[in-house]
């Protein structure tokens, strides 16, 4: 039977070939000209309205940052000269990037080169912003019991507390309908209805002023660039170069002033608001959505009347691949970690149904999928929606990239997404145009302020917790919930553990109100609410509520650990008597006899504090953690080496989750339940929910180091589980056996998102039987109501000879956990995590 889909793929040009070369040719660079230009207007504005401020600030950076066009580019519009630079952003926060002035080019994750004179320069312009931040004043909104778990790693809102918030996908298709100056029409037209009686006036006129202003400044930076291309095509001497930049010339006079009339100009257009979206803020995840939703039009007109070819239409999509590479972000040593890749996770999302319910893949589908497999680049992160009518052609195409081994696409269960998101308020026919954002949230387009990935939750600290009654370095950190040596009953233990989460969650959802209030008083965004609705009628930015839906979505991570280690407690301590509470306390302390950990032993860190600080010592952690180390380690009796031998031993035999094993996998939902219920009962101040996601970035590496052992058998200071994933290594009955207790959970109540990482041996996927298999494996895993899977397609012996001769592997891209990267960017602690994943095949 012959597709209705023209799925023959394009051909890659060799200008993207070398586009790619010249991209990472050198390491990224931080450039002072965003500080310095935002600087300057902010100590010209003082005293005037913070809506305003921003404005005149974005104007003044637009009209005067350095702009170039790049060899050979044939969409412009680059926020600094050197290829994968960055700006820095010190509104929000600057004091880490001081203090990491002198280590940030020799860091493991996300190293940045930095010169002097640029040191020297941020060094000046920091000092205007001592006590302006949005973090220092979050900080002061914070409680400090919240501040007190943040610093104890029970969990860490640092993603929104240094940075911007980003994570939202804009009305793309109204700017290249009606242009910039269609918006600045309704903003003016709303600002012709205000009365100067009306109680809002204050407010609502200067956001609309804003409005106007902002939009003004992006038309003014895109004729800099028509200005600018004109120039260079004037002085160019080869014909088909000149052409080039008298085309782009042309196309920045037009975009995104008014709308698009070409599939270049629509491109174009796409670019310059993508681009100054980050520009504006220091948000990441900012997400380009339906891509070929709403380019398609543009693509189909020029394609039926014959101003372009399949062939010139990739190459365009191509160079909008290598664009959103070029975007670049620091951010602080503890983040990075948490981050690494240098992702900016931009998701743009293929396939799915509009808002009638009917499919709407097209030939722009499959070009975006070849556009990855051209470029070959960690950005954007692609995805595709899959449901009950997803063409077969799709998933056969998608799953030919993912066998590649990008680890891209991810792929996203409609069946589940669609009436998760109707459950949180959403309408039916947004629900079916819902698009993802970053690594795994839904959200729907140009209507909502998601404040998805708002912070990590570490859900085995709480169990820690449980063990020391809420003790953690000598503090009170939790609730005091009883001795486990008292405990009689599973359920006295279990209750324990919930109490402890419920505190913890009532702290996160603390430290993210005071984050959220401080950027909506210090740093609201009006050109990014001028593309979301109700953002113009309300006269409101998105930070003080203008969106039609407003969420909070932080996530818990480390399911898989502490399903397994609640039920290794159940088994061996209250079915099968085989220990006690107390002696698994004390292996627990002992790190299983195999290192050290301080679940147990934090009184002894605390006091050893305490009297270094009295002798007028500044003990740093690693001193601290030698001296009690060495304290533990002449402890260790052979009564205590045998305990931790056995219990170990004992634990390896209990059945863990990730098997098909119902007893294991419903255990499990009900302990993905600890989170998921009770932070949808908070509210956040914009007036929306909180929501439940299930998924870690790569934050389980870092703060894994910061976790002591649990009694799944995990030791002190190794990574916890990612996302829904099984314990790495801990699912052994194959992928569909995994895919099966995955499944288990309810995915629909953790709305922000859930992720399940595979890995597979290439085998797997070779030939048509290969993918065909593949494909298999993922309707199966959607038709039990499973939400998200994504891929590595890698064989082990590659990625541990890419760690000892990375300069072999420059192009190895693989799959983290929400995003993909550059395997040799990643910190050595990461790609060992992914190293260790289970390697699957059929």
């Amino acid at each position: 039977m012959s597709s209705k889909f023209n799925n023959n793929p394009t051909a890659k040009s060799e200008r993207i070939t070398r586009l790619v070369e010249n991209l990472y040719r050198n390491m990224p660079e931080i450039e002072p000209a965003r500080a310095v230009l935002l600087t300057e207007s902010y100590k010209e504005t003082e005293g005037e309205p913070i809506i305003m401020r921003r404005a005149k600030a974005f104007a003044h950076i637009l009209a005067n940052i350095p702009i170039t066009i790049r060899d050979e580019e044939l969409i412009v519009g680059s926020s600094t000269l050197a290829p994968r630079g960055c700006q820095t952003f010190p509104e929000f926060s600057y004091e880490w990037l001081e203090a990491e002035f002198d280590t940030i080019e020799k860091r493991s994750a996300d190293p940045f080169y930095i010169s002097e004179e640029t040191k020297k320069q941020l060094a000046e312009v920091h000092k205007y912003w001592k006590g302006k931040t949005t973090s220092e004043l979050a900080l002061s909104y914070m409680a400090p019991e919240a501040a007190r778990a943040i610093e104890h790693n029970i969990f860490t809102p640092g993603n929104y507390f240094y940075n911007g918030v980003g994570h939202v996908t804009v009305q793309y298709d109204k700017v290249l309908e009606i242009g910039l100056e269609g918006i600045i029409r309704e903003a003016a037209a709303e600002l012709a209805g205000c009365s100067v009686g009306d109680g809002d006036y204050a407010r609502r006129h200067c956001f609309l002023e804003a409005v106007i202003m902002s939009c003004a400044a992006v038309i003014g930076y895109a004729g800099r660039y028509a200005a600018l291309a004109a120039k260079e095509a004037q002085e160019c001497t080869d014909a088909e170069r000149k052409q080039e930049l008298l085309q782009i010339a042309s196309n920045c006079e037009r975009v995104p002033a008014k709308g698009a009339r070409s599939f270049q100009e629509a491109c174009q257009s796409f670019w310059f608001i993508q681009q100054l979206l980050q520009m504006e803020s220091s948000g990441h995840s900012i997400s380009p959505g339906r891509f070929d939703q709403y380019m398609y039009p543009y693509y189909k007109k020029d394609l039926d009347e014959g101003r372009i070819t399949r062939d010139q239409a990739q190459e365009l999509v191509d160079c909008i691949w290598v664009k959103l590479n070029d975007l670049n972000k620091a951010r602080d040593a503890a983040s990075a970690e948490g981050f690494a890749g240098y992702s900016l996770f931009q998701n743009l999302i293929v396939g799915g149904q509009d808002e009638d319910g009917r499919d709407v893949t097209n030939d722009l589908s499959f070009l975006c999928i070849w556009a990855s497999a051209h470029v070959f680049l960690p950005q954007p992160s692609l995805s595709v929606r899959v449901w009950n009518c997803t063409p077969h052609e799709l998933l056969v195409e998608a799953a030919r990239l993912t066998r590649t081994g990008i680890g891209l696409p991810a792929y996203y269960n409609d069946e589940v997404i669609i009436p998760s998101l109707m459950n949180r308020g959403l309408t039916l026919e947004d629900a079916r145009t819902y698009n993802i954002i970053g690594c795994v949230e839904p959200q729907k387009a140009g209507k909502t302020e998601g404040w998805h990935d708002a912070a990590f939750f570490n859900m085995c600290r709480p169990l820690e917790l449980v063990f020391s009654n809420g003790r953690d370095k000598g503090e009170q950190v939790g609730l005091q919930t009883g001795a486990v040596e008292d405990m009689t009953t599973f359920d006295q233990f279990f209750d324990a553990y919930k109490k402890q989460m419920e505190y913890c969650i009532s702290l996160l959802v603390n430290a993210d109100n005071a984050i959220d209030t401080a950027h909506a008083d210090r740093c609201p965004l009006p050109f990014l609410s001028s593309m979301v609705d109700d953002c113009l009628k309300r006269g409101k930015t998105v930070q003080e509520g203008g969106a039609v839906y407003n969420f909070t979505g932080p996530q818990g991570f480390g399911i898989a650990n502490v399903a397994d280690s609640l039920f290794a407690i159940r088994k061996l301590v209250f079915e099968e008597n085989k220990v006690t509470l107390a002696e698994y306390k004390r292996a627990l302390a002992l790190n299983f006899g195999k290192g050290f950990d301080s679940i147990t032993v934090s009184e002894m860190t605390g006091e050893i504090i305490k009297e270094l600080q009295k002798a007028g010592q500044k003990p740093s952690e690693a001193q601290v953690a030698g001296i009690v180390k060495g304290i533990v380690d002449t402890q260790l009796s052979d009564k205590d080496r045998q305990l931790c031998e056995k219990l170990y031993d004992m634990i390896e035999e209990v059945p863990k989750f990730g098997n098909d094993l119902e007893e294991v996998d419903l255990f499990a939902r009900e302990v993905a339940y600890t989170y998921t219920r009770p932070l949808q009962n908070y509210r956040n101040p914009r007036g929306g929910t909180f929501q439940a996601g299930l998924y870690p970035v790569s934050a389980n590496v870092p703060l894994g180091a910061q976790t002591g052992a649990t009694p799944d058998g995990r030791l002190a200071h190794t990574p916890v589980a990612d996302g829904v994933s099984p314990t790495a290594g801990k699912d052994v009955n194959g992928p569909t056996a995994t895919a099966n207790s995955v499944s288990k959970l309810d995915h629909g109540i953790a709305s922000n998102g859930t992720l399940l990482n595979q890995k597979f041996h290439p085998s797997a996927l070779s030939g048509d039987e290969g993918l065909n298999n593949f494909v298999a494996l993922i309707r199966s895993y959607f038709d039990q109501k499973g939400s998200h899977m994504q891929f590595n397609v890698v064989d082990k012996n590659t990625l541990i000879d890419a760690q000892k001769h990375p300069e072999n592997y420059k192009h190895l891209v693989v799959r983290v956990a929400g995003y993909s990267a550059l395997f040799t960017t990643l910190s050595r602690s990461l790609q060992d995590d992914i190293i260790r994943r289970t390697e699957q095949g059929f």
